[in-house]
């Protein structure tokens, strides 16, 4: 599929552009529609048939919320109907085999799993349609008619695989009314650039040092080794889905679109409360909407908060994947989270700007250790090694020669991860780094055959 989408684009991107501007523009959500459609068939043409079911499902319910003097119970009934169809989705493709798989482990029954393929953004989507439903009820938003716009604002092929993920307020009043200026279109082809390269010549090239690492024995790596894997796990997995995130953005841009940013910055977070709020910052504005306020927030007392803050990051583990590790991973993230709420917080804006800095990446980085291994005999045994427990010495001559052949890497990395390195918006200068980045990123492309997008997963 990472070949596929990037074929789509480079091939069929200009095509679609010059279809899109020269057709009149009451259609031009149907081109989109349709050009969305052909890309996720490129990928998946089976699991197209689940899109637009659930496509056709919500943009039903909510012309059935539309409806005047309907009682509050049946437009509660309405909203549950809809959240059932899209979880049942969801869940059976996602989460089906782990049910069956953890229930044969418990009763030792024989069930046989299904063994279905996840359907590419069946996340992204479904969250996305479910957005939709619960403004209808709330009064945010009027009931879309046009079944083509809603199955636009759905099927968007620059956002459908991996997000962000786009709640329908942000977008109702632009499917309808929508301009491109040539600064927002010149700023989408620069964004475009940008996380190309960060996916390209970044992710994947720091990717092949996390390969490398998690590929060799736990049991006799030295803990340096260990660090160095995760570190390089950690810059991929940013600049791996940031990238995608700016290119999707970019690509918003240049059909006359504003998507709400998704990363800022993360890895100069001051502490895990921080660093959520600069991370798959879609993600958590969906749950914090849809999940945590609905459950009271923290309108209902400390105690209540706490218990609101656990479920939500139970949720969001269980969200990224049907294995043990997110659920560990959600976890570990929500009690870190209760601990800065109720106390930690208040230490940490007493203590140096580079003690909560260096506390902030080092829990972000055990983190990483827990979303990276779904087998929790490999995950035990990393930690295991990044403490030294497994009796190996904290370096060897590998450990020194995968550090020095990645130094230059790991610096870029680290720079980039910062505010301080910054493309110039406009000028020459400006081009000549954007010509220079794209024309990298598709020589590599063209040579290269490690190229996962690790989100595409979810």
């Amino acid at each position: 599929m990472v070949f596929s989408s990037l074929l789509f684009l480079f091939l069929f991107l200009p095509a679609v552009l010059i279809l899109y501007y020269v057709s009149p523009r009451r259609i031009r959500n149907l081109i989109l529609f349709l050009t969305s459609l052909v890309f996720y068939a490129w990928g998946e043409p089976v699991y197209i048939v689940i899109m637009l079911l659930s496509t056709v499902t919500d943009f039903s319910f909510g012309l059935l919320l539309s409806r005047p003097k309907l009682s509050p119970r049946q437009r509660k009934g309405i909203v549950a109907s809809s959240i059932v169809v899209n979880l049942a989705l969801l869940s059976y493709f996602k989460y089906a085999d782990f049910l069956i798989s953890n229930v044969n482990s418990v009763l030792g029954t024989n069930i046989p799993l299904t063994d279905l393929a996840l359907p590419i953004g069946i996340s992204f989507y479904t969250f996305q349609s479910m957005s939709y439903i619960v403004d209808v009820y709330r009064g945010k938003v009027q009931a879309q008619r046009n079944w083509i716009d809603f199955g636009t604002f759905v099927a968007l092929f620059p956002q459908l695989v991996a997000g962000p993920i786009v709640q329908y307020s942000v977008i109702a009043e632009q499917l309808k009314n929508r301009v491109v200026t040539v600064e927002l279109f010149a700023e989408g082809v620069r964004r475009f650039i940008i996380g190309l390269a960060k996916k390209v010549l970044l992710a994947n090239n720091i990717g092949l040092l996390w390969h490398t690492v998690s590929n060799s024995s736990a049991s006799e790596m030295p803990a340096l080794t260990a660090w160095l894997g995760i570190i390089a796990f950690s810059f991929q997995i940013y600049f791996d889905f940031s990238g995608y995130s700016d290119m999707a953005i970019g690509l918003g841009h240049m059909f006359g679109f504003r998507f709400n940013e998704n990363f800022n910055k993360p890895y100069t977070a001051q502490s895990i409360t921080d660093f959520w709020r600069r991370w798959h910052i879609s993600l958590g504005s969906w749950f914090r909407d849809y999940v945590y306020i609905p459950l009271g927030g923290n309108r209902r007392g400390t105690w209540l908060q706490l218990r609101n803050i656990l479920i939500v990051w139970v949720l969001t583990g269980f969200w990224h994947g049907a294995s043990w590790n997110f659920m560990l991973w959600g976890l570990y993230f929500g009690v870190i989270l209760v601990f800065e709420k109720t106390w930690l917080l208040r230490l940490l804006e007493r203590s140096p700007r580079w003690v909560r800095h260096i506390y902030a990446l080092l829990l972000i980085l055990v983190g990483w250790v827990l979303f990276a291994f779904e087998q929790m005999e490999q995950l035990g045994g990393f930690l295991l090694a990044m403490v030294g427990g497994n009796g190996s010495p904290l370096w060897d001559a590998n450990t020194g020669y995968l550090f020095y052949t990645n130094a230059i890497l790991l610096v870029i990395l680290a720079i980039a991860s910062t505010p301080l390195l910054k493309l110039p918006r406009r000028g020459p200068v400006q081009l000549i780094c954007c010509f220079v980045l794209f024309v990298l990123s598709v020589a590599y492309l063209v040579d290269a055959t490690f190229n996962p997008f690790l989100y595409f997963r979810f």
